[in-house]
């Protein structure tokens, strides 16, 4: 999986680095995985400030240290909670750009009852906030992680391509 978005990954280090900008990455149903795909490139620290996994609500409360009134009305796996995540992770670790993704991978049931196989990435930063959805109507698992990965370097990859 990982060596599936490495070229992806020295693409994407290539444009911040030639803007001179910094990412921070929250996971959510990827696990982690778009955060080590963008450290597969050496000298990743020239760009990536940092990720947490947020796959609880501890570690949310925790990793982005906003008052529960901040989520009232939101749902996870919606665009709005996206962003939110987004922009906690990119203030709290002081980076350019906020990377966040928020998803159902399956095999489970999610809490708030999110269909398995649905993802939103969203990305906020200097050059406005973005937003993509994923659905693959798929309970698997290790695919939906990947194709949620694949969702959340796309989006990043190609905002910074247009220069935003």
């Amino acid at each position: 999986m990982i060596a599936e978005t490495h070229a992806q990954a020295t693409r994407i280090a290539g444009l911040l680095r030639e803007r001179g900008e910094t990412i921070a990455v929250a996971d959510g149903a990827t696990g982690g995985l778009i955060a080590a795909s963008l450290l597969t490139v050496p000298g990743a620290l020239d760009f990536f400030v940092g990720a947490g996994v947020v796959y609880s609500l501890r570690a949310r409360d925790v990793l982005f240290d906003l008052p529960r009134e901040a989520y009232q009305g939101m749902r996870s796996v919606t665009a709005d909670y996206a962003l939110l995540q987004a922009r906690a992770i990119r203030e709290r670790l002081g980076a350019d750009w906020g990377l966040a993704e928020s998803g159902s991978a399956g095999a489970s049931k999610h809490p708030m009852k999110v269909a398995s196989g649905r993802s939103i990435a969203a990305l906020a930063g200097p050059g406005g906030e973005f937003t993509r959805a994923t659905e693959t109507g798929s309970e698997d698992r290790i695919a939906n992680m990947a194709a949620f990965t694949g969702n959340a370097l796309e989006l990043l990859e190609e905002a910074l391509g247009k220069g935003a």
